[in-house]
């Protein structure tokens, strides 16, 4: 974890103080849940669900293999899941978002790609979400079998 230096600009401040920016780096790979109540940047790949109170950064190159909950999300890399964000979402060029976006805001710029279903103008897309995860941790859980290759 690392607090950013970026003067007033950026992701790391908000409302002039410091806010933690987490970073899952190239090359990083991390399979769970992860929660945090700043800023989550991932340049590596993430399998399972992202809940980051303030913003998710995916960069190019970087991959999540889950949902998002956040305030804010801006996609550089491939996210295949849906994105709850009560403020906006953002989907650069070349980029690829496969699953749905609830939220208030979104912009998709030219060469970015979007393959779900998306609701707009919803203020309380966290919320929403929340239910959404509610009624899958309720659905019973599908059998595993135990790997030998996991690390």
């Amino acid at each position: 974890m690392a607090k950013s230096s970026e003067g007033d600009r950026g992701p790391g401040r908000q409302s002039g103080r410091d806010v933690n920016i987490s970073i899952v780096a190239i090359g990083m790979r991390v399979v769970g849940e992860l929660a945090t109540e700043g800023v989550l940047k991932v340049e590596g790949v993430v399998v399972g669900s992202i809940r980051a109170d303030r913003e998710v950064l995916v960069a190019r190159g970087g991959v999540i293999e889950g949902d998002i909950y956040t305030s804010q999300a801006i996609v550089g890399g491939k996210v295949v899941g849906s994105i709850y964000a009560d403020d906006r979402v953002e989907v650069l060029e070349n980029s690829i978002v496969q699953g749905d976006i609830i939220t208030n805001k979104l912009v998709v710029n030219e060469g970015g790609e979007v393959n779900g279903r998306v609701e707009m103008g919803e203020p309380k897309a966290l919320e929403r979400g929340a239910n959404v995860a509610a009624k899958r941790e309720k659905a019973p859980a599908p059998q595993l079998e135990a790997a030998s290759d996991v690390y």
